[in-house]
């Protein structure tokens, strides 16, 4: 990893891997233009993490591209039945299915 100190400049270099009969690692270098305080924050992060500014950067872009994605959209159906049920601040629902159960398996 380089940083050019007048432009804040990081140069990274991220790991690739492509699963064959041996796993190989093919290095490519990336350059990103970042604020010199984001850079010393991350870096700082990084080593509180115990791993390098290249491998949180690889699994922060590993994360987004991912094709497992954890956003859902709610539908028009349900966003209108949302709010139809008063419930009191007070009612404990594990109480009320344990008494539930209870009488279920008497």
């Amino acid at each position: 990893m380089q940083i050019d100190e007048n432009k804040s400049h990081l140069q990274l270099t991220c790991q690739y891997r492509n699963f064959t009969r041996k796993p190989t690692v093919m290095n490519t270098k990336l350059t990103l233009n970042v604020d010199k305080a984001i850079i010393e924050q991350a870096k700082a992060y990084a080593k509180s993490q115990k791993i390098s500014l290249s491998r949180l950067i690889e699994s922060y872009l590993a994360s987004l591209t991912s094709q497992k994605r954890d956003d859902f959209e709610i539908t028009p159906l349900v966003e209108s039945l949302s709010g139809v049920m008063k419930i009191d601040s007070d009612y404990d629902y594990k109480e009320e299915y344990s008494d539930h159960l209870t009488k279920k398996y008497r």
